[in-house]
């Protein structure tokens, strides 16, 4: 696989893994994916089977790659404090041994209230949650490797969105998962907007900007503008307009119940970690993208009802076409 374009990404089985993978794939670049179990049937991607907690395997995966996409988490944020971190590690050290360049999906997840409400790519990193210090971590350790002669691209966006975004807020907290959308949740207030970020546009934007790696700075970051929803009602009216579009009764909008949260999420790790991100949800917070726009001109951008019909119909939440037969001969 020795290829200037050689790219090996961790996580392909994932969100942001696996549309980064397919996008780089549709680009021509060659794409190995590492995942532990069978692997999904992903034509054109080499696939190899190995574990980002094992640093034997990331190694044998990583050899011939010149980047190395580091989109792995644990699901269902698991183990985040006791796997992160070492799964970075692997990830850095392979990426020593081959000179490879690591890009990172990054969050909002690093930044506190002090960094104000118009985020820029060297907005103040003080974050209030332990996700969001894990996310400052994973970024220092980053930064040390490109400040001892590695190549880090980071970029950050808002909260996915897309036909196959697994753990989102969208399919766990907006929308049931598989079934005609009836109701849509609304995690904030009117008024206080939201940043979300549709998968496809953002691997679009990943793809870019390693078409221009070489150009990049050491520690390079950028930010993503994404889908901003600037009253915190623009993706509810999306859903509620595109299942209507497609003859379904329209959903009713109800808050989310943010109380039956607080009340299961000692039991419950995935609700405790989406109650610790309720204040992205109590304060706008948006990504300034003029240096993305500067460097590629423009950036990768889905309309809002294109991207939302994509996303419920990849979480089957839409009525299947109808099959019309054949007209007889």
């Amino acid at each position: 696989m020795e290829h200037e374009h050689s790219t090996l990404v961790l996580g392909a089985t994932g969100g942001i893994g696996g549309e980064v993978a397919r996008q780089l794939r549709d680009a021509g670049w060659p794409v190995r994916a590492l995942s532990r179990g069978r692997p999904p049937a992903e034509a054109g991607l080499s696939w190899v089977r190995g574990d980002a907690l094992n640093a034997t395997d990331v190694m044998a995966a990583a050899q011939g790659c010149r980047v190395i996409v580091h989109a792995v988490n644990p699901p269902g944020y698991r183990h985040w404090g006791d796997w992160v971190l070492p799964m970075l590690e692997n990830t850095l050290a392979a990426a020593r041994a081959q000179r490879a360049l690591v890009v990172l999906p990054g969050t909002l997840y690093n930044h506190g209230p002090d960094a104000g409400a118009l985020l820029g790519e060297a907005a103040p990193q003080h974050p209030l949650t332990r996700k969001g210090a894990i996310r400052v971590a994973m970024e220092q350790r980053l930064q040390d490797f490109a400040a001892a002669g590695g190549r880090v691209l980071i970029v950050r966006a808002g909260d996915f969105f897309g036909p196959r975004c697994g753990n989102s807020w969208f399919a766990q907290g907006l929308v049931q998962p598989g079934r005609p959308v009836t109701q849509v949740r609304q995690p904030g207030r009117a008024g206080v907007g939201h940043q979300w970020a549709y998968l496809p546009d953002v691997a679009r934007s990943i793809v870019a900007l390693l078409a221009r790696r070489h150009t990049l700075e050491p520690f390079a970051r950028f930010h993503l503008g994404g889908h901003w929803d600037a009253d915190g009602t623009q993706m509810v009216q999306s859903i509620v307009h595109v299942v209507g579009r497609h003859g379904g009764r329209l959903p009713r909008v109800r808050a989310f119940p943010w109380w039956q949260v607080r009340l299961a999420a000692p039991f419950v790790p995935t609700l405790r970690e989406l109650l610790e991100m309720r204040y992205l949800w109590e304060r706008p917070v948006q990504l300034d993208n003029q240096a993305l726009r500067t460097l590629l001109g423009t950036e990768p951008h889905t309309p809002w009802d294109a991207a939302v019909e994509a996303t419920l119909e990849g979480l089957g939440c839409l009525p299947a076409p109808a099959v019309v037969p054949p007209l007889a001969a």
